[in-house]
């Protein structure tokens, strides 16, 4: 998420294709790589390498950090080879079946979209609500949709144009973890990080590869399937996989300890959930999790609107898209193979040196999308804020997807009133989004039960 934030602005003087190619790049590097440090050092290098580290680390422990990575390497290739497939083949039907849709199915589904909060918001609901509604606020400050009547501006005309989703992306990721990761006063990567594992020894039978069939394809359709529902993304689709795959073994007792079976679940989902996301991203422009908010934002950098008429308006874009994907995804495998044994040696950056350099290519990144040193002061203004939220403990992703979410609601809010003439009947009578508020009403209250249900276990122990 950091990458495609730092690199967005990058893409900026780019053909659309071009831009968006180096973005599903990053996106695929980012998810595919995450597993290097997990398995090596117990670290997960994103979100979605966080069940990895579960066998992947006694595995190399064990001395099978080659088996592990071949296997991943397979694995993961082969995960996102299917779920583009899928996108390929589902994205266009849905989008041909939204294009129908009218302001009163958008706002439902961007209804439905917001209630997978609850899910984001960690071990306190109260939190994550509250960050949803500071998203909310964010969004709100400047002119409204349709009369272009300014709010929360205070006099400011800077304020007019509202908050650029640029700025505040990279302010509430990167710069917040830039100062969570410099307050850290014992800096390890001055320590040089000796690796003991023996990377040779990555001999792998058919036979092994074959066993894993069911288990890949399971997991594999539950990324795809966890990618595809709006606000969750691969470090859900992770620990689904990794769990389901326990469940589901002769021998769970294995799992922990360093079984082939759940490095092959977990590194399956989490690649398989990239193309899942894209699904609601590129058909009805709904963010499937965090990283597919900031391709939002990279898409209308570059003039084009996700949603439906997507596909009709930029085609030739969409299906460079798709190869683009495939391409990326075979490059992934490749590097992987060939650079194993160097992308180690990054972790041995002084974080004195890595740091400044990330934070400058922030600022620069936020006063070139539109030469306003504005940008940039909203940029560190939301990379503080950003920082205080992690102090308190108040989970960043709700507010993302709200920011990014609460314009759209407003739009199709307006639009339907004006269309009904102010009656509000049709948001419920229209079959659809009877369905997706129906749905969103399930979810809440299905979220409210299972968290009064964990605080009581809590409170009980």
């Amino acid at each position: 998420m950091m990458a495609i934030a730092i690199c967005l602005p990058i893409t900026f003087g780019m053909e659309p294709l071009n831009g968006m190619a180096l973005l599903l790049g990053l996106y695929i590097g980012g998810v595919s790589g995450g597993f290097i440090p997990a398995m090596l050092l117990n670290i997960p290098g994103t979100p979605s390498s966080i069940a990895t580290t579960f066998d992947g680390y006694p595995m190399a422990q064990n001395g099978e950090a080659g088996k592990a990575f071949t296997l991943t390497i397979i694995f993961s290739f082969l995960a996102g080879l299917l779920s583009f497939a899928i996108l390929i083949f589902v994205s266009p039907l849905l989008a041909s079946i939204a294009i129908e849709f009218s302001p009163f199915e958008y706002f439902a589904v961007t209804i439905f979209a917001l209630t997978m909060i609850t899910s984001l918001s960690g071990n306190s609901m109260l939190k994550g609500v509250l960050a949803g509604c500071l998203g909310v606020v964010l969004a709100m400050i400047g002119m409204a949709p349709i009369d272009s009547y300014p709010r929360f501006t205070f006099g400011f005309s800077d304020l007019d144009a509202g908050l650029d989703v640029l700025p505040v992306l990279i302010g509430l990721f990167a710069i917040s973890e830039i100062l969570k990761a410099a307050e850290n006063k014992d800096d390890q990567n001055k320590k040089r990080i000796e690796i003991a594992y023996k990377l040779r020894d990555i001999g792998i039978s058919f036979r092994e590869v074959f066993q894993q069939k069911w288990n890949w394809l399971r997991s594999t359709l539950i990324g795809v399937g966890v990618g595809i529902l709006p606000g969750l993304g691969g470090s859900t689709a992770n620990i689904i996989a990794y769990a389901t795959a326990k469940n589901q073994s002769k021998t769970p007792e294995k799992f922990g300890k360093g079984t082939p079976y759940g490095v092959v679940a977990t590194e399956s989902s989490n690649n398989a959930s990239i193309g899942g996301a894209l699904v609601p991203l590129l058909s009805i422009g709904i963010p499937g999790d965090g990283v597919t908010a900031l391709l939002i934002g990279g898409l209308m950098l570059h003039g084009l609107n996700p949603g439906p008429l997507l596909f009709e308006q930029h085609g030739d874009v969409m299906y460079g898209i798709f190869a683009a994907l495939l391409i990326a995804n075979a490059f992934m495998a490749l590097l992987l193979i060939i650079g194993m044994r160097f992308f180690i040696r990054i972790l041995n950056v002084p974080q004195h040196l890595l740091l400044p350099i990330i934070i400058v290519l922030c600022v620069v990144g936020a006063f070139g999308v539109n030469n306003r040193l504005f940008d940039a002061i909203i940029l560190v203004a939301c990379g503080l804020l950003g920082y205080v939220l992690i102090k308190l403990r108040i989970p960043i992703m709700p507010v993302v997807l709200a920011f990014i979410l609460a314009p759209i609601l407003e739009l199709n809010l307006r639009r339907g009133l004006m269309h009904s003439n102010g009656d509000w009947t049709p948001f419920v009578t229209s079959p659809i989004a009877f369905v997706f508020l129906a749905v969103a009403l399930i979810s809440v209250i299905v979220a409210v039960r299972n968290n009064m249900k964990r605080r009581r276990i809590v409170g009980d122990q």
